[in-house]
């Protein structure tokens, strides 16, 4: 697995109209993507040069499928966080959730769900549609989730901006001399034998992370304040 972004990767600005990606141009884009694949799995029964690939066409079609599934649940999500989709108030344990779960232990599902995942709102979805219909309580996405959201950062671009610092970190190590083995700028650290390892000693790794985190705004293992919130 990776552990770095491209700059190809990161250069987002043509899939964003705003500052941040809304789940009706992620449907769009999907969308997009899974004609792309289609398409060029109908091209490849034709090549230029005569060589079977029946298993790359099947394997582009199971890629577009796949996308297809993606696309529709991102519009879904698209008309649930416009509010144009009733929502049960609350899970089937009676659990709230939004800014009612606010202050809620819910200590067997890992914490309250302020913010609740796709899976949790499709199934909120499901549940709304029938308490719709039997005249019970229902709620939409914009007044669950009122309030909410300021200063939030996905699980995902944390555990990137995780990666990030720590990459800095790893760097700026071999900036800093050690006052524990006297190795320099550029030098790894040594063991008591002269051998060199990979894992620095402890007063030049917490100098590093300090120096990083000062720089990054973290605290800890927590970013103090996300970019751009």
């Amino acid at each position: 697995m990776r552990t770095h972004e491209t700059p190809a990767e990161t250069d987002t600005a043509d899939l964003i109209a705003g500052k941040t990606i809304t789940f009706d141009e992620l449907t769009a884009e999907l969308g997009a993507i899974e004609l792309r694949l289609r398409q060029l799995a109908r091209a490849a029964e034709t090549p230029a040069t005569p060589v079977e690939v029946a298993d790359a066409i099947d394997s582009l079609r199971s890629s577009a499928s796949t996308v297809r599934e993606l696309r529709d649940r991102m519009g879904l999500l698209s008309r649930i966080v416009e509010g144009d989709v009733p929502l049960a108030a609350a899970f089937p344990t009676g659990d709230p959730w939004g800014v009612a779960a606010r202050g809620t232990d819910r200590t067997e599902f890992g914490g309250p769900a302020i913010v609740p995942t796709m899976w949790q709102l499709i199934k909120l979805a499901q549940d709304g549609k029938r308490a719709a219909a039997g005249g019970r309580e229902t709620t939409t996405y914009p007044e669950a989730m009122a309030g909410i959201g300021i200063g939030w950062e996905s699980k995902a671009a944390s555990a990137r901006r995780r990666r990030e610092r720590d990459a800095a970190v790893t760097v700026e190590v071999l900036r800093i001399a050690c006052e524990k083995c006297g190795a320099g700028d550029g030098e790894q650290c040594r063991t008591a034998k002269g051998w060199a390892t990979e894992k620095p000693h402890v007063g030049r790794q917490r100098e590093a992370e300090t120096t990083v985190d000062a720089a990054l705004g973290y605290l800890g293992d927590n970013p103090v304040a996300v970019p751009d919130a």
